[in-house]
């Protein structure tokens, strides 16, 4: 049986994932080890990966936060589908319990439409917001 990789053993790659279940479980680090970061003291503000919930410097010209946090949201439900038509995305997120809103977005698509990559989908759901380039 070929793996695709073979840094390290699958006993490894267990022992490698138990060690971080539970950050990916809780979204924050679970351990209290020396590694840990310390916690904001009582009058710091508290660490962000987006302080003040802005992506400022990373919003790609033609997109808002809202967009880019939108797209982001329906990649997370949608998966690696491509290339895809409109009712093949729509089977996914359902598979996948998107929320209701996705679905909504998702169900008003020009039946039979294809898509190439999430890109596409988005320019078409989003009126041809996306952004220019991609690094």
């Amino acid at each position: 049986m070929e793996r695709g990789s073979d840094k390290h053993s699958a006993r490894m790659d267990d022992a490698l994932e138990a060690e971080v279940s539970g950050l990916i479980r809780s979204g924050h680090d679970s351990r209290a080890d020396w590694n840990s970061p310390e916690p904001s003291g009582e009058d710091q503000p508290d660490v962000d990966l987006v302080p003040n919930g802005t992506l400022a410097g990373g919003v790609p010209d033609g997109m808002t936060e809202a967009d880019v946090e939108r797209r982001s949201e329906l990649a997370q439900y949608l998966g690696r589908v491509w290339p895809a038509t409109s009712e093949q995305v729509l089977f996914v997120a359902v598979e996948n319990d998107a929320p209701e809103d996705i679905l909504t977005t998702l169900r008003h698509l020009p039946p039979g439409q294809s898509f190439a990559n999430l890109q596409e989908l988005w320019a078409t759901i989003s009126g041809g917001h996306v952004e220019a380039h991609r690094f």
